[in-house]
C-alpha cells in the first residue's frame, strides 16, 4: 500500500465508481490503473482489450499476461478498420475512439458495469489528441487525468508497486506511423510491426518506424542516435528492414518524439 496523497485520492475516486470496465492496452498507464483498480474494487473491475489490425500482436500477448498476473477478468474484442478512418484523417483518433469505446460501453451496459474508464493521464492534454474529445462525449472516465497524475508519477508509483511496466517505453497504435490522408492497408501494419520488433530486438527500446509507402523512416530515442554511427550496423538494419518489405530505409535525424506526424498540423494551426 502506497501512502501518498495523490495515490490515496485515486483509490478513493475508483471506489466511488463502484464497478468498472477498464480499456486495457498493457501500457504503463493502463497497467498501473488496473493494479490500483484491483486494489480499490477487487472483483468489480474487468479489463477489455481491443484486437485490431493496427494493434501489434506482441502487445496483445503482453496485455493477456499482465491481466493474468493481476488476477483480473479479461475480455478481448475485435475492432476492424472502420470506413471513416480508411484514409487516415487528422481526426482519426476521435473517430476510432468513438467507435471502439462505444463497443466497450455496450459491453459494460450488457454486463452491469457502472462506468468505462481509461488510462489517459494529466500529461496527455499537452499533445494533439482529438481522441480525448470522444472520451468526454461518451462520458468515459479517466481517473489518472481526474487525479492529475503525470507520467513521471505513474512510473514512480508503478516501480513502487513492482510492476514491470514501470520503465516500459511509450507506445501507440500503428495508425500513428502512417501519414494523414494515406489509405490504411494491413500490409503497412504488418511491415511496421515487424520492423519495430526488429529494432527492439537489437536494443532500441523506444522506436518508431514511420511508413511512407515503400520508405521506412526510423525514429530512435535522441539519446540512442549515437549508437547508429556505425556503418556495419546501418547496413545490417537496412538489409533486415528491406527483407521485411520496405524498398527504402531512412533515419529521422531528429530522433523519436511523440506524435511527429502532428508537427505538420501544429504548423498549420499557427
Amino acid at each position: 500500500m502506497i501512502n501518498n496523497e495523490k495515490y490515496n485520492e485515486l483509490v478513493k475516486y475508483l471506489k466511488s465508481l463502484g464497478k468498472v470496465i477498464l480499456a486495457f492496452s498493457g501500457g504503463v498507464d493502463s497497467t498501473f490503473l488496473l493494479k490500483v483498480a484491483k486494489e480499490a474494487l477487487q472483483d468489480n473491475v474487468k479489463a477489455v482489450t481491443i484486437l485490431s489490425p493496427y494493434i501489434p500482436k506482441w502487445e496483445i500477448a503482453e496485455a493477456k499476461e499482465l491481466v493474468k498476473e493481476l488476477g483480473v477478468q479479461h475480455e478481448i474484442i475485435e475492432a476492424p478498420i472502420i470506413d471513416s478512418i480508411r484514409y487516415n484523417p487528422e481526426d482519426r483518433c476521435y473517430l476510432c475512439k468513438t467507435a471502439v469505446f462505444s463497443m466497450i460501453l455496450s459491453i459494460a451496459k450488457e454486463q452491469g458495469y457502472n462506468y468505462v474508464i481509461d488510462g489517459t493521464n494529466f500529461d496527455d492534454t499537452k499533445d494533439y489528441r482529438p481522441g480525448l474529445r470522444a472520451l468526454k462525449e461518451l462520458e468515459v472516465k479517466s481517473p489518472l487525468l481526474e487525479c492529475k497524475l503525470t507520467k513521471a508519477e505513474i512510473r514512480a508509483f508503478s516501480k513502487e508497486l513492482n510492476l514491470n511496466t514501470w520503465n516500459k517505453p511509450p507506445y501507440a497504435c500503428l495508425l500513428t506511423r502512417i501519414p494523414y490522408g494515406v489509405e490504411l492497408k494491413e500490409e503497412y501494419f504488418r511491415k511496421i510491426e515487424s520492423a519495430e520488433r526488429y529494432m527492439m530486438s537489437i536494443g532500441f527500446r523506444a522506436v518508431r518506424v514511420r511508413c511512407h509507402g515503400d520508405l521506412a523512416r526510423i525514429e530512435v530515442n535522441r539519446s540512442d542516435r549515437s549508437k547508429l554511427f556505425n556503418e556495419e550496423l546501418l547496413d545490417t538494419i537496412s538489409k533486415n528492414i528491406k527483407e521485411i518489405g520496405f524498398k527504402y530505409v531512412s533515419l529521422d535525424l531528429e530522433g523519436y518524439r511523440v506524435g511527429s506526424f502532428n508537427e505538420a498540423i501544429n504548423q498549420n494551426v499557427k
